[in-house]
């Protein structure tokens, strides 16, 4: 036989088995998004009435926008742990030069001074990232997949950024269960880009079981 056709046949193969793989994950979060949603019905009543003891009147959910698959950009759903003007008072703490060089290395305070008390909490339980399941629904985040990156990250993202975008962002993914807070924004990156190259059911398997011995360590989680 041909190489050519051989070669040919081994292409299709393994079109055919990626579009397999994006069928079966797409199916998969469609399942995921909606029990996730039924469970965030109950868990948004829990934590407005937290918030209210507290003395905090503003909206629980916070919105953002972020860069998706292909740089497209989306507004993500979160619960709100910081004071409402976090992005204002940013900038004062970032005044302190030893704050300013531990965000810029890492995108992260370790004791942030925005978060509120039923922030840390929210946090501590990883629950603050249970809207997303109303994105992974409507399709432009996944169950796993990469950090879905803020727009002044990009240039920062550097060589990795076009392949970092080859997949939608997750809710998990191989960062999150491979130390998240306690990995810089270059190893980050460096693992992401690991992922969208070798994304495959098998990686994916083994993140989504990774995620529960992570969340239940609470490894990494500020």
């Amino acid at each position: 036989m041909d190489e050519s056709v051989v070669l040919e046949k081994n292409d299709i193969n393994c079109l055919k088995k990626h579009y397999l793989y994006l069928f079966m994950k797409r199916l998969f979060d469609v399942i995921c998004g909606l029990l996730g949603v039924i469970f965030l019905i109950p868990i948004t009543l829990i934590i407005k009435i937290c918030y209210i003891l507290n003395g905090d009147f503003n909206s629980i959910f916070y919105s953002q926008k972020r860069i998706g698959k292909n740089g497209k950009l989306f507004k993500l759903y979160k619960f709100r742990t910081m004071v409402p003007n976090a992005d204002e008072i940013l900038q004062d703490v970032l005044k302190d030069p030893k704050l300013k060089k531990e965000y810029q290395t890492n995108k992260k305070l370790a004791n942030d001074p925005r978060i509120t008390k039923a922030g840390r909490i929210i946090r501590r339980l990883s629950i603050d990232e249970m809207p997303q399941f109303i994105n992974v629904l409507i399709g432009n985040m996944a169950m796993i997949g990469n950090r879905p990156y803020l727009p002044r990250e990009k240039e920062e993202m550097g060589k990795y950024y076009q392949n970092i975008i080859k997949t939608k962002p997750g809710i998990t993914g191989y960062w999150q269960v491979s130390g998240r807070s306690d990995v810089s924004f270059e190893k980050r990156c460096q693992l992401e880009n690991y992922y969208s190259n070798n994304q495959s059911l098998k990686l994916d398997i083994k993140i989504f079981f990774k995620t529960f011995s992570a969340v239940i360590g609470k490894k990494g989680a500020e």
